[in-house]
């Protein structure tokens, strides 16, 4: 590697973030939430791995933060076997993956390397036009009758997932899988509230989508 990828560890763990230099990256560490927030929006970094029991901040609510103000960096949260509702409030905050404690590193590993796969994967096609809007994915860019799009790189993903199959259903479990990459279910629902947010951001009428269209029961059309 030319460049190490870079991982920030918001955990007071020092075995895993000597598991991490050892498989190759550049690690930079916060032992408390309140740090690793800081960390996160100073430190040029390409994945976070974040604990959910965090002194002085939780991780959850970092997530949030987070996710409020950027949607670029991927996040896997660590979570306790017995914290079942935090892992879904996670993903719905816009965590990428979580990890059960207790794990293995290797386990660790390969979900930090299937989530930086996701994030760096491009679609096929470079852009998207449709009604007023354009999109350009290759740059990252969207425009609605000229006007920028704030999208995220979810939404990209999302869009990019839907326009390959363009007038064919695509199932939520397909939608996890692909832009999620996870291969059960864990939270459906996350998938209805990025499309809801989606379609606020380039349908004409969002309750009435017109591009983005609801398939009850199995999922959603793009016949944009």
């Amino acid at each position: 590697m030319t460049q190490r990828t870079r991982v920030l560890v918001v955990e007071d763990d020092r075995a895993l973030c000597d598991g991490f230099e050892f498989e190759g990256y550049a690690v930079q560490v916060a032992h408390d939430g309140s740090e690793g927030l800081r960390a996160a929006r100073e430190a040029p970094v390409d994945l976070i791995v974040l604990d959910v029991m965090l002194p002085r901040m939780s991780g959850l609510e970092i997530c949030q933060r987070l996710r409020a103000e950027r949607d670029d960096v991927p996040i896997i949260l660590l979570t306790a076997r017995s914290q079942e509702s935090d892992k879904v409030q996670g993903l719905r905050l816009g965590a990428d993956d979580y990890v059960t404690k207790p794990f293995g590193f290797d386990e660790l590993v390969a979900r930090v390397e299937a989530v930086l796969r996701r994030a760096r994967t491009r679609p096929e096609a470079e852009e998207l036009r449709f009604g007023d809007v354009h999109v350009d994915f290759t740059r990252l860019r969207a425009t609605r009758a000229g006007e920028a799009l704030e999208l995220s790189p979810r939404e990209f993903a999302i869009l990019a997932c839907l326009a390959a199959r363009r007038g064919e259903v695509v199932t939520r479990e397909q939608l996890l899988q692909e832009v999620w990459g996870y291969e059960s279910q864990p939270v459906t629902r996350t998938v209805d509230m990025h499309i809801a947010k989606l379609r606020r951001k380039i349908e004409p009428k969002p309750f009435a989508p017109e591009f983005i269209v609801t398939v009850h029961g199995e999922g959603y059309r793009f016949v944009g």
